[in-house]
């Protein structure tokens, strides 16, 4: 086959788009869209506040006008999508606050491609969604707002993002990327297009159901075995065992998988076991197993301030009132995203108590912890300031800090993460 002949439309440039973006940039025109003109802005000064693609990577492909060359084109116009002919959609798939799928913003993403799309053209959807999702929800709506029929007149895929926030030695060309069409030969043009640039490889699923329902459970199986180090840390504190020196001498054991307890949040595996049950409930099944770790997940936060409690009463502090300091707010560490952290559920926890609670956090997105959480990160953490420091979440760059110092005389430290080397009163 020779190199597929496309100008690429990628429309949303958060943290799954705008890398996508930026590798397809270097062999394809590609077309960046996004609502948010603050971001848009940000791009073509080549910056990335989510900080998964570097200065010097923008610098090299964004350029300041639309052409039919290699590089990438940012703008919140719409009309810049029209010369598209293969459009990639990566807007976030949230749940409500009933855990129920939200497609909305998908919904509206393929309404405004559909006015747009042409005879021949593709659509590729990254967005998380349950299997059957993108043949059944978005391709009615590209079908009604174009006028034109999926698989005779335009064609569908299906690629599963796989981004992986804050790892700087897996990017995007490091990870084998997951392919399906809506036809074998569809299912072959989507594939090389991803293979132009994936360096790792790309796998073609038989379907697009098969490619949606592998990104679900990817993320499912995790959160299942989480939740079964986070019962195994729940059991083991009771018997006053330490939870990380049994995981080590279990990992002995060749076959033993190492998952570690913590909190558990994000865009991924905080949300996508909610789509997989909510398909299993629409097809009849209701599911014991899938949201059984979302259950206990959800509940690591209370845990982790009651720990915390209990070593404050053994020092004969009491709440409230008790000074109580936070570190880090993000959902995980090297990553300024603070989507479903777990965070919030250890704040509300000792807020309910009565503490008083400081967050502090250096790399989280302060202005995204204010809007949807109420929650000011501080500048700079108060030397013996505090009578309880929790240490949540390990930016490399808060690993080496000797937090000691900054509680007060009588004072307690708990990870909830083994990451830091502080030693601690307690740990998760």
């Amino acid at each position: 086959m020779s190199e597929p002949k496309f100008k690429i439309g990628v429309v949303g440039l958060g943290y799954v788009g705008l890398p996508l973006a930026t590798l397809l940039a270097e062999k394809f025109s590609v077309v960046g869209f996004d609502l948010n003109m603050q971001r848009v802005a940000q791009i073509r000064a080549f910056s990335d506040p989510t900080f998964e693609v570097s200065k010097e990577s923008l610098k090299a492909v964004v350029k300041t006008i639309d052409s039919e060359k290699n590089g990438l084109y940012c703008s919140s116009d719409p009309k810049y999508l029209a010369p598209v002919n293969f459009y990639i959609v990566c807007v976030p798939t949230p749940v409500t606050k009933d855990n129920e799928p939200d497609f909305s913003l998908l919904e509206k993403a393929s309404a405004g491609l559909g006015s747009y799309l042409k005879k021949g053209d593709y659509v590729v959807y990254e967005s998380t969604v349950y299997p059957g999702a993108t043949e059944g929800i978005c391709q009615p709506i590209l079908e009604q707002c174009s006028g034109l029929k999926g698989k005779e007149d335009f064609y569908l895929g299906y690629s599963p993002e796989r981004i992986n926030p804050g790892d700087k030695n897996r990017k995007l060309k490091d990870i084998l990327k997951i392919t399906s069409g809506c036809s074998p030969a569809s299912a072959a043009i989507i594939d090389q297009v991803y293979a132009t640039v994936i360096e790792a490889g790309t796998y073609k699923a038989p379907s697009i159901s098969v490619a949606e329902a592998a990104k679900v459970i990817e993320n499912a199986q995790r959160d299942l075995n989480i939740a079964f180090v986070n019962e195994l840390a729940i059991v083991f504190s009771k018997m006053g065992l330490n939870t990380h020196e049994v995981l080590k001498a279990a990992a002995t054991k060749w076959n033993f998988m190492p998952f570690s307890p913590g909190l558990v949040g994000g865009h991924c595996i905080g949300v996508d076991p909610y789509y997989l049950a909510a398909k299993a409930k629409l097809v009849g099944h209701d599911p014991k197993v899938i949201l059984a770790g979302r259950k206990l997940n959800n509940e690591m936060g209370a845990f982790v301030a009651n720990q915390v409690l209990q070593m404050l009463a053994l020092i004969k502090i009491g709440m409230p009132g008790t000074e109580v300091l936070l570190v880090g707010f993000s959902f995980k560490e090297n990553c300024p995203d603070v989507r479903n952290t777990g965070v919030m559920s250890v704040y509300n926890a000792l807020n309910s108590f009565g503490a008083k609670i400081s967050v502090y956090d250096p790399v989280a997105d302060k202005e995204a912890a204010l809007n949807s959480y109420g929650v000011s990160l501080i500048k700079a953490p108060k030397k013996m300031g505090y009578q309880a420091i929790v240490l949540c979440v390990p930016h490399k760059e808060l690993l080496a800090v000797d937090w000691r110092i900054y509680t007060t005389a009588k004072g307690v430290i708990y990870k909830v993460k083994e990451a830091f080397s502080t030693r601690a009163d307690g740990q998760l």
